[in-house]
């Protein structure tokens, strides 16, 4: 049901599903999904509510183990690891992989130890280091002018899209390969929303991102590759132009034209 027949060769995969099923409890929120991540590509997982997009998107930094009686089959590689093993170290993963969700949320602590909270917890300490980290990860988000007078107020006291690039400050200051984004401007203003698509954009030079979105302009406008997902399956997937220019699934070409969903 898959059709690869656009899909770019030349990127070297960062992560892979491999015949992942997905259930909570009973239900079988994933079937059969078949995925490769490109390396510093934008990846979109687009499809309606409920269509297995975010449970896809936490599996692959097992994010989902919170969930009592969850549980997945098939398996899930971040280069050659393989980390549906149950003897990977998932707070090791969660550095490698990092999460931004949806609605920006920074911890109540100061802007400058939001983003030095994760050097700290793996063990840097020295404040020459953390004070390059925090300069470098808030310039990287295009915060750094807006910020750096200001490191000691509190996070909560930035408007939400600064909040969000915070956010993503944070994720940045523990040097992770892949960046994972839950609907991360669905709570913003279109000028927010605007920088954040810009940010999202420019990261992809150091970064693989694999983006949910619930906005068709916005994955057509970041996205390298897209995944169309509908009841738990990927019905479509290919680069992004392919995907929303010539769709070869007659449900994708349905849902890009906004007929339900």
């Amino acid at each position: 049901m898959v059709l690869s027949l656009h899909q770019q060769h030349h990127k070297e995969t960062v992560m892979k599903a491999e015949n992942l099923q997905f259930y909570y409890g009973e239900f079988q929120a994933l079937k059969n999904i078949n995925l490769e991540i490109k390396k510093n590509q934008i990846t979109a997982l687009i499809g309606p509510s409920g269509c297995g997009k975010s449970t896809f998107l936490r599996t692959l930094n097992r994010m989902n183990d919170f969930i009592p009686e969850s549980r997945s089959e098939g398996k899930i590689y971040l280069h050659d690891l393989e980390i549906t093993n149950p003897a990977v170290d998932v707070v090791d993963l969660r550095k490698k992989v990092g999460m931004v969700f949806q609605q920006a949320n920074p911890f109540p602590v100061s802007i400058y130890d939001n983003i030095a909270y994760g050097p700290r917890i793996h063990g840097r300490k020295d404040k020459q280091f953390l004070d390059q980290t925090v300069e470098s990860c808030l310039r990287s988000v295009a915060l750094w002018d807006e910020v750096k007078d200001d490191l000691r107020a509190p996070a909560t006291s930035l408007s939400g899209g600064q909040q969000q690039r915070l956010v993503i400050a944070r994720v940045l200051a523990i040097q992770p390969d892949v960046i994972l984004m839950d609907e991360p401007t669905s709570a913003l203003d279109p000028l927010s929303t605007n920088k954040l698509e810009s940010l999202i954009l420019r990261l992809k030079e150091k970064y693989t991102i694999v983006i949910v979105t619930h906005n068709m302009q916005q994955a057509a406008r970041v996205s390298d590759q897209t995944a169309f997902f509908l009841n738990g399956e990927i019905v479509e997937y290919g680069s992004t132009q392919s995907i929303f220019s010539n769709p070869q699934h007659e449900k994708t070409k349905q849902y890009i034209m906004g007929e339900f969903g």
